[in-house]
């Protein structure tokens, strides 16, 4: 599959020229053969007989950022001084940092925020624990706890290696909702020790979101952390992800003129995304959803490639008991939605499905299909990539979910508070506005993570998980 070139996959060429009329055009058609996008192009110093320039270029993937640089090397009059990769400078000594919110400046200061004077609050605490949120940081803090064994589209790469996905959501937390979250990167993938583990460290946060740990495990890890600890645990690649695939079908069914309740839905994934979507699908009336995995259909009384999750799915889905392949599955359904692999589903699974078609390729970095192959066959395409119109990005629910969550001290996340934070995503888009390419709002609208935690905390209010007062 041939993707355009992205901002992810930026790099920077330091160029010697010669320095005579025509240099910078043969760079730039040597970098337009083989298909690069360049961005900024800025004079670093003019020598004797020769310019420096620092050229920025997006290419598709790592061989194509070399295809780039030999393109430019075999230009006469040019030496490539040195490369850089614009993605591994933005994450060199790691993406965050702690700093103070009070100055420490003189020996009073430090009287106060540290000994003696710190006893009086710690004894505060002690006599209620409730004054921890009033007190420390519990109160706007979250821990993002992973194993590594599911990240991103990369598979089981390891606590290590999981690191800068986890600081990337932190600064997300905390660019968007102002929510101090911290990487707890495990090295173990032991179910018992991970539930243990979170519950050891719970008293320090105000919340745990679970991420990138994998099926079926996560599962069982969210449901017994659920039970056990009396602050809200949300794991974002299941609910998160279902969340704002709701919020996009609610508004791309207007766009479509369907209905919710009589659509045909067909998800590839068996996953924690998948089930997910499942659920909440369920929760708004949609019952024809069919679930397929490598195997194809998922139906009652399926007997390979079974788990508990797929049981479970095979129970509640697939009311027609359709069988066979995902081709099968996608004969007349209304909606596709892919949150597995790339390059599983062809231009001819698209032609059998209902008019007016609604197609979400979710996997990242390279979805099911690719854009430019299926847009000319569907009416709504939605993605996971930001270069594409209708990006589908967790990014949309988790930060405001977590500032509704903290501010109102829900104990829990229940339906109603997932259901809420769906809708309110989607009433950020105006009907006036809604269209094929305007179905989700931007991840930089400001207004989604008020929108979406004023509608989380109505929720647990109304729904009795909150604890803090109005």
């Amino acid at each position: 599959m041939r993707t355009t070139p992205s901002p992810s996959y930026s790099i920077t060429l330091r160029l010697e020229i010669l320095n005579k009329v025509g240099m910078f055009g043969k760079i730039g058609t040597a970098i337009g053969e083989v298909g690069g996008d360049i961005g900024a192009v800025d004079i670093v110093r003019v020598g004797k007989g020769v310019i420096v320039r620092d050229i920025t270029v997006n290419a598709r993937d790592e061989a194509h950022e070399k295809d780039i640089v030999d393109a430019v090397r075999k230009i006469e009059g040019v030496r490539v001084i040195h490369v850089s990769d614009r993605t591994f400078l933005l994450h060199h000594g790691g993406k965050i940092e702690i700093h103070n919110r009070v100055p420490v400046k003189n020996r009073d200061d430090l009287s106060r925020v540290y000994t003696p004077g710190v006893a009086r609050v710690c004894m505060a605490i002690h006599h209620d624990r409730e004054r921890a949120y009033r007190f420390t940081i519990k109160r706007n803090s979250v821990a993002i706890v992973t194993d590594g064994s599911a990240v991103l589209g990369l598979g089981d790469i390891g606590p290590e290696a999981a690191m800068p996905v986890m600081e990337g959501k932190a600064m997300l937390f905390k660019e968007f909702a102002n929510i101090d979250a911290f990487p707890i990167c495990l090295s173990t993938r032991d179910t018992e020790e991970i539930i243990k583990t979170v519950k050891y460290i719970s008293p320090a946060f105000g919340g745990i979101n679970l991420e990138d740990i994998s099926s079926p495990r996560c599962f069982e890890i969210e449901e017994r952390l659920k039970q056990e600890l009396d602050i809200p645990v949300f794991h974002d690649d299941q609910h998160g992800t279902a969340v704002v695939i709701l919020a996009a079908v609610i508004n791309a069914v207007k766009v479509v003129g369907k209905q919710l309740e009589r659509l045909k839905i067909v998800i590839l994934g068996a996953g924690a995304a998948g089930t997910a979507c499942c659920k909440i699908f369920k929760e708004v009336g949609i019952i024809d959803i069919i679930v397929c995995d490598r195997e194809g259909a998922i139906y009652r009384g399926r007997k390979g490639h079974m788990n508990p999750v797929k049981i479970w799915l095979s129970e509640n889905t697939n009311p027609r008991m359709i069988k066979g392949s995902l081709s099968d599955a996608m004969d007349g359904a209304d909606i596709f939605i892919g949150v597995s692999a790339p390059n599983l589903i062809k231009v001819d699974d698209i032609k059998r499905m209902a008019s007016d078609l609604i197609v979400f390729v979710l996997a990242n970095p390279e979805p099911e299909i690719a854009p430019e192959d299926a847009s000319p066959h569907v009416r709504v395409l939605a993605t996971g990539r930001s270069d594409y119109p209708n990006q589908i990005n967790n990014m949309l629910c988790f930060p405001g979910l977590f500032r509704g969550l903290l501010d109102s001290r829900a104990r829990t996340v229940n339906e109603e508070i997932k259901l809420a934070a769906a809708r309110a995503i989607a009433s950020i888009v105006d009907e006036k506005e809604l269209s094929e390419d305007y179905i989700v709002p931007s991840i930089f609208d400001r207004r989604v993570v008020t929108t979406v935690a004023a509608g989380v905390s109505d929720a647990a209010y109304r729904t009795g998980v909150a604890r803090r007062e109005r």
